[in-house]
């Protein structure tokens, strides 16, 4: 079975515990491992909150959400300034909370991409696997 959705969200911290619930829910009625629930759902949380804390004067961001058997796919999209992800990785002896998020969804999924798009959009990608491994398949001759 497959899920997919998208919501558009108020640019407020309010707005997080809705997108977590939405996540969780889908994930946990598609039977994913608990461990990987709470890794996508934390990364989630960490792109919605950058896009809060730092996207200036949008009202609102987009979240759309694609969720295979193998893979569950997030895009964040915003229309703020975006950001060099290098340049705001943390430095070793920096503030905890300088660029930490960044690593941590690095950390967290098996893919992450910063993307502008040629709509002028910025989007965040978000990608883990559901499966440790892949399904076999077997050649046919």
């Amino acid at each position: 079975m497959d899920i997919s959705f998208s919501v558009r969200l108020p640019r407020d911290a309010r707005s997080l515990p809705l997108m977590r619930g939405l996540m969780r829910q889908a994930l946990e009625h598609l039977d994913a491992k608990p461990q990987t629930i709470e890794e996508i759902v934390l990364a989630l949380t960490e792109a919605c909150a950058n896009v809060v804390q730092h996207a200036g004067e949008l009202d609102e961001y987009q979240v759309d959400v694609a969720i295979t058997d193998d893979i569950c796919r997030v895009t964040v999209l915003d229309d703020g300034q975006g950001f060099d992800f290098d340049a705001a990785a943390a430095p070793e002896g920096s503030p905890l909370e300088a660029g930490r998020g960044l690593v941590l969804m690095k950390a967290l999924v098996d893919d992450l991409q910063f993307v502008r798009s040629d709509d002028g959009r910025h989007r965040v990608v978000l990608e883990k696997r559901l499966r440790a491994e892949p399904k076999l398949r077997l050649l046919q001759t």
